[in-house]
């Protein structure tokens, strides 16, 4: 009875290819998991104090369903601070429970039925489900490496239609560390001035680039206002358990989603939301601090896949690599399967982040880097029996 009460809908949509390797991992007392995108940092202090505090005072009520006014305006002043976008705390900002309540916030609140949505792969996976959840159809743009997997506008124009409805631009990407740096970002919005198409801008990886510093396409000329940008504390503050985004965007789209909000959630977590301000206001140095040593890490793991003869994509983004096992012959699928059995240490197939992802593998560099070195010799004990 129960499986016919459960949609087709949902019944079609696969389960997440990251989660099915970590749940055999954690029945491997011994294996290394380099699977999972989450910071190995506690959140900082001063930022656990404030929500312990927050506690201690008893500020345990519901806040508004927009969130705390203050947190919001700091959310704005970090923008404004950080990345030179104005927006404002009252009409155009939205406290979400994580950034992946606003991915669903946004397409339930601007799809109808048949509606397109533009997803370049390999992407976060859950693009394609929380489309199809809202009725809309997903179509996936295959971005190449040799574009150091950015989004051409040849290939956008290539896959626009009447019914598309929006772009998702996800970069920094996950997985592959790719980022878009201005001029990438001009030659899309070449694409995009003229159309009714929406940006869906997820950048909760914008505080983690190494070298090049983000830019947001809501920064390029006529972007402003076709752009709802995503982000969140999870990754640039170690905030992962906290559960706390925001959304930024045009009034009428914030103020539909803070619709939708208000009905499924009420408001993000509160204890939470008084972590967040003090992240905002006194993080700076935490975030740098982090992203030093992601940044050690990011060149320990690529040198050693280039050393053992695969080839590695440079990432300048998020914390992964995205390495090609194309040599080996192994399918990804294949490959991550066997390296676990065989040398006990998990890493993603590409093709969890779409059909486009097949050949290369997802490696997360969130660990210590006494676990990337042990991880990658086993990688390369696997490797060498399999060229």
């Amino acid at each position: 009875m129960m499986e016919n009460i459960v949609s087709n809908k949902v019944k079609n949509i696969p389960s997440s290819g990251i989660r099915r390797f970590f749940d055999i991992v954690t029945e491997m007392g011994d294996a290394i998991s380099l699977g999972v995108g989450e910071p190995d940092f506690d959140t900082p202090w001063h930022i656990r104090e404030e929500g312990i505090y927050s506690l201690e005072k008893g500020k345990t009520v519901y806040t508004s369903n927009a969130g705390l006014k203050e947190l919001r305006e700091e959310i704005c002043m970090y923008m404004h601070r950080k990345f030179d976008l104005m927006y404002s705390p009252q009409t155009q900002t939205l406290v979400t429970v994580g950034g992946s309540e606003g991915i669903d916030l946004v397409f339930r609140s601007i799809i109808e039925p048949g509606d397109e949505v533009l997803i370049p792969e390999p992407s976060f996976v859950s693009y394609k489900p929380c489309t199809v959840l809202a009725g809309g159809r997903p179509v996936p743009i295959a971005t190449k490496v040799e574009n150091g997997f950015k989004l051409t506008a040849e290939e956008l124009e290539a896959h626009i239609t009447p019914k598309t409805k929006a772009l998702v631009l996800s970069y920094p990407n996950n997985p592959t560390g790719a980022i878009m740096e201005r001029e990438d970002l001009e030659k899309l919005a070449n694409v995009l001035r003229d159309k009714d198409i929406l940006v869906i801008s997820d950048e909760i990886y914008a505080e983690l680039t190494y070298g090049e510093k983000h830019v947001s396409i809501a920064n390029i000329e006529g972007m402003y206002d076709k752009t709802v940008i995503l982000s969140g504390f999870s990754k640039a503050y170690a905030m992962t358990g906290w559960r706390l985004g925001y959304a930024l965007g045009p009034e009428p789209l914030i103020e539909a989603m803070t619709k939708v909000h208000q009905y499924a959630i009420m408001s993000a977590p509160t204890t939470s939301q008084y972590a967040a301000i003090a992240a905002l206001k006194n993080g700076d140095q935490d975030v740098e601090d982090m992203r030093n040593s992601y940044d050690q890490r990011r060149r320990i793991m690529r040198e050693g896949f280039l050393s053992m003869g695969l080839e590695c994509f440079e990432p300048l983004g998020a914390f992964y690599v995205f390495p090609s096992i194309r040599e080996t012959g192994l399918k990804s699928e294949e490959f991550c399967e066997k390296l676990l059995y065989d040398q006990k240490v998990a890493v993603v197939p590409g093709t969890a982040f779409g059909e486009g992802g097949e050949g290369f593998i997802r490696c997360s560099y969130a660990y210590s880097i006494e676990e990337i070195k042990t991880a990658l010799e086993r990688i390369e004990m696997f490797v060498k029996k399999n060229i």
